[in-house]
């Protein structure tokens, strides 16, 4: 018997690390926007005669082994998939995962693995596959293994792909596709890895402590944050692409007051490149520090600023808008 899994990753365009609960809550009206990307997390689950579990990463070169899942936990040299083939109850399978983005790229890979994870190990065990319950058993099962608060916006787009946006509130977390042709997108946002990964656990739990002990700085940048992804959302139900890059512009700048490791050296060098190549706005994705950035422009101006982007040392990354999100077969 054998299944495979896969969930996209993402690109997030507004709103990144209010979705970190409880901070939501203080800010009426947060929400996040982004888009699913083709560069997806893979799972593979076949059955293992000889018995007992094999949990194997491609990417990390590591194998954890147990007789049971009753052996598996925290501190497997696999832990994320270990806590998760415990909590599904695996048996006699070995899981296999491997990713098509780099690690450490702030693109949510680890979430979509998580998700790819989720609906595999569901589907083999005869466990219920309702979305709410791979979402919550997704978030809840990667903080055990990260050990800070997770934001709950990078699920969803693995899970339903497309591009959309994730309202949060007191009455729960809502998610709403935002109905705009993917190429239109596509073809304004530039993708490249800086080549150094980051830490987004670590940057974000130091900015979450500083929210909740009452820093006003801190309380005021997610206000900005909060009305620049309403913003951006209506810019984009409009069509209105030159608005789009604005509030993108708008985004970056609030994001890097959050905390001074946001951005690099390296990350100001390739962004002062694709600007002087045609970019009107550009972001790091994820918490930054490192990882993937994304240039946004005309698409008149996109090759010149893959040039640039190239030019300065950074890697390329190709992909499209992706529609679709958890496939299990």
């Amino acid at each position: 018997m054998r299944l495979t899994a896969s969930a996209p990753t993402r690109i997030d365009l507004a709103g990144g690390t209010i979705d970190i609960w409880p901070l939501y809550l203080f800010h009426e009206g947060a929400s996040t926007l982004n888009a699913a990307i083709s560069l997806r997390a893979h799972v593979e689950l076949a059955s293992r005669p000889a018995g007992g579990i094999e949990l194997r990463s491609i990417d990390t070169n590591r194998t954890a082994t147990a007789a049971s899942w009753q052996e598996l936990d925290g501190t497997s040299e696999l832990p994320l998939l270990a806590l998760l083939a415990r909590h599904y109850r695996l048996q006699n399978a070995t899981l296999i995962t491997r990713g098509e983005s780099p690690a450490g790229a702030g693109i949510a890979g680890s979430s979509a693995l998580v998700i790819a994870v989720c609906g595999a190990l569901a589907r083999w065990t005869k466990s219920c596959e309702e979305p709410e319950d791979l979402l919550r058993i997704a978030m809840n099962v990667e903080c055990q293994t990260i050990k800070v608060p997770t934001g709950v916006q990078d699920y969803r787009p693995a899970l339903y792909g497309g591009i959309a946006s994730i309202e949060l509130g007191v009455d729960g977390i809502h998610r709403v596709g935002i109905d705009i042709d993917p190429h239109e997108l596509e073809q304004r946002i530039t993708l490249a890895y800086t080549g150094a990964p980051r830490n987004s656990g670590t940057n974000n739990w130091e900015i979450t402590k500083r929210h909740t002990d009452g820093d006003r700085h801190i309380f005021d940048c997610f206000e900005r944050i909060r009305d620049t992804a309403i913003a951006m959302r209506t810019a984009l139900e409009r069509g209105d692409w030159d608005e789009v890059g604005r509030q993108i512009a708008v985004e970056w700048e609030n994001r890097k007051r959050l905390a001074p490791g946001v951005t690099t050296p390296t990350i100001d060098d390739l962004i002062a490149r694709a600007n002087a190549a045609g970019a009107t706005a550009a972001k790091v994705c994820g918490a930054g520090g490192g990882g993937c950035l994304f240039c946004y422009g005309p698409p008149s101006s996109r090759v010149a600023i893959a040039e640039a982007l190239a030019a300065g040392g950074a890697r390329l990354l190709e992909y499209r808008i992706e529609t679709e999100g958890l496939r299990l077969g």
